[in-house]
């Protein structure tokens, strides 16, 4: 029981810190525990779902203060992703699962080799598509990205991330503050609320992850506020390949 309980905490706080630092993936180390535990997929994806919220309160409590946000695009992020949390939660047990993760695997590998390619992206902050046509695009993006974080649970925060950075040309540091904040924290407890009312959380488990996360995610952001734009992109394109490398194998 207590080695069962450092391990929690320890990639809790490792798979946090990482996704903290590099804007998401932390189901990347946490989900294949959960699961190596002998959780069913249901259970395990509602138990991580509720520990990630503690992600965007760690990491969040250090991007509030670092004058990053904007409140307009803050409000579009909830509004087009929060729908698409819910839809994806409410049909996650009827999707098939292997042929999602097969799919988001190539698809997320594809955005750190894009990433990686594109040596000046994100690296300096040129606000785009703010016009009406331009944020309802943005808004559709947002939607489609809150159906996979309230079904799939690993890489969505990635896509998140790039999509700020690619479509309302943020800069990484901006765009892992938006994506920590705002998925971890309230897209997160949306799908965890939803998931929750079938009854497939394991509370027991629920406060060791939380330690873990808090702590990680906190130490990872103050890494992040403090890194380049340059660093954290690197650190963003290799989580991102590794992420899809884990959900194509």
């Amino acid at each position: 029981m207590v080695s069962r309980s450092l391990l929690l905490v320890g990639v809790a706080f490792l798979a946090n810190a990482f996704a903290a630092t590099a804007g998401g993936g932390v189901g990347l180390i946490q989900l294949p525990l959960l699961l190596f535990l002998g959780l069913p997929y249901p259970q395990a994806l509602a138990t991580h779902k509720v520990a990630s919220v503690a992600l965007g309160v760690g990491a969040g409590g250090r991007y509030r203060r670092s004058g990053l946000f904007n409140r307009s695009l803050v409000l579009l992020v909830l509004a087009s992703g929060l729908p698409g949390v819910l839809l994806g939660a409410l049909v996650v047990l009827a999707i098939p699962q292997a042929l999602i993760r097969m799919v988001l695997g190539a698809l997320t590998v594809g955005l750190g080799l894009y990433s990686w390619r594109r040596h000046d992206l994100g690296q300096v902050a040129v606000a785009c598509h703010r016009d009406p046509w331009g944020l309802a695009v943005g808004g559709l993006g947002l939607f489609v990205i809150g159906v996979l974080n309230g079904s799939v649970t690993s890489g969505t925060g990635l896509f998140c991330t790039l999509w700020l950075v690619r479509w309302f040309g943020l800069d990484y540091k901006s765009a892992v503050a938006y994506t920590l904040t705002l998925v971890g924290l309230v897209w997160n407890a949306a799908g965890a609320a939803t998931l929750g009312s079938f009854g497939q959380i394991r509370w027991s488990w629920l406060p060791w992850l939380l330690a873990g996360a808090l702590t990680g995610s906190y130490a990872g952001a103050h890494i992040a506020v403090g890194s380049s734009n340059r660093w954290i992109k690197r650190a963003f394109e290799i989580l991102t390949i590794g992420v899809g490398i884990r959900l194509l194998v």
